[in-house]
């Protein structure tokens, strides 16, 4: 599970392996009303509060790692979403500094580049 919710497609990434989900109630987030849901995963759970009303934004979101030793939880908390600064999508297009200039990426130039880092046995796992 990809915990991406700025995805156009975030609905399919986050149901992708989805197994079980729970409407929990009501809560409230930073004083904000919200859903709050719950969904268990194969390898991870997740809960998610939504602003209840015109703006159904989601306010917090919490993801519970079933396969690491103790299940540690990240929390993100949203506290200030500025949709009105978003007018298209140019917003999000790249646009470099004046005194930048382009790298190429040719195999001569990447060849000192490597996966692995100097030193690491090889057949060792990254």
């Amino acid at each position: 599970m990809r915990p991406d919710l700025l995805l156009t497609n975030a609905y399919d990434e986050l149901m992708a392996n989805v197994l079980d989900a729970k409407h929990i109630g009501q809560g409230v987030v930073d004083g904000v009303e919200c859903e709050h849901l719950a969904f268990r995963g194969t390898d991870t759970d997740w809960q998610i509060w939504i602003e209840t009303g015109a703006r159904p934004i989601p306010r917090k979101y919490v993801i519970t790692s079933k396969t690491l030793a103790g299940a540690p939880q990240y929390t993100l908390r949203i506290k200030d979403w500025n949709t009105d600064a978003i007018a298209d999508a140019s917003a999000f297009v790249f646009k470099p500094p004046a005194d930048t200039a382009k790298a190429s990426l040719s195999p001569e130039n990447m060849s000192e580049f490597d996966e692995i880092p100097p030193g690491t046995a090889p057949g060792a796992k990254k």
